[in-house]
Formats: C-alpha cells, sequence, structure tokens
C-alpha cells in the first residue's frame, strides 16, 4: 500500500524546487543532473517525486518532444509561508508568539539583532489581527 501524499513540502521536494526556482523551468533529468552535484539522486527517484509535485500542485508541466518540462506553480514565498503554517501548527498550537519565545530563549542572538527585533515589533501595526 502507497504511503499517503503529505499535505508539507518534504526536503526532497523541496530541494527539487529550489532547482526550478533557480533555472525557472527543467526536465528531470536536468533536475536529477543539479541535485546529483551534492548527492547522487537516481532519475527515477526524481521521476517519482515530480509526480508527487504535480499530485500536490506545486508544479506545472509542458511536453516537448518526449519530455516533460516541469516549473514551480508556488513561489519561494509562498512555499516558506506553508511551511512555517505547518510548522506553527505541528509543534507551536498555531501561535507565532511561542515560536518567537522558542526562537529567543534556544538561539543566541546578540544585542543587535535582539534591538532590531524589538524595532520590527515596535513597527508593527497595532490594527493587525492575526489569522
Amino acid at each position: 500500500m502507497a504511503r499517503p501524499v503529505s499535505p508539507a513540502l518534504t526536503d526532497a521536494e523541496r530541494r527539487i524546487l529550489e532547482v526550478l526556482w533557480k533555472k525557472k523551468e527543467a526536465s528531470v533529468r536536468e533536475v536529477t543532473d543539479e541535485l546529483s552535484r551534492k548527492k547522487p539522486v537516481a532519475y527515477t527517484t526524481v521521476l517519482t517525486m515530480f509526480k508527487v509535485l504535480d499530485k500536490k500542485g506545486l508544479v506545472h508541466h509542458r511536453s516537448e518532444g518526449r519530455a516533460f518540462i516541469y516549473s514551480a506553480a508556488i513561489t519561494r514565498s509562498d512555499a516558506r509561508k506553508q511551511a512555517l503554517e505547518n510548522l506553527l501548527k505541528s509543534f507551536f498550537n498555531d501561535s507565532p508568539s511561542v515560536l518567537a519565545q522558542h526562537l529567543i530563549d534556544e538561539h543566541d542572538m546578540d544585542a543587535d539583532e535582539l534591538k532590531a527585533l524589538q524595532q520590527r515589533v515596535d513597527d508593527a501595526s497595532p490594527s493587525r489581527t492575526p489569522k
């Protein structure tokens, strides 16, 4: 039985999208070659991942001869937004403030970073309503 498709973007899917964001469009072979520069990956694995990305609506494709040419159907910014929303739901009770507190508590931030963060908080519009 096949594993259900995860609504969240996996690391492998993100790596493929990174190639598409960089190149604008590419064939499975081109993506396989690009990914294999860092770590060998099989053509069939990339092809399978493209099928999953297509099923999720995250890529578009067109035919060029016998090959499909793929392009991203989601921007990097939208992918980050979706990933952050999944992270918030999964680990931080859907609370941005709990996430922010965790980041402050768990990561060394120097005085300049904290000052810049405080400025962003101060500048935030009080009329903004959370989702």
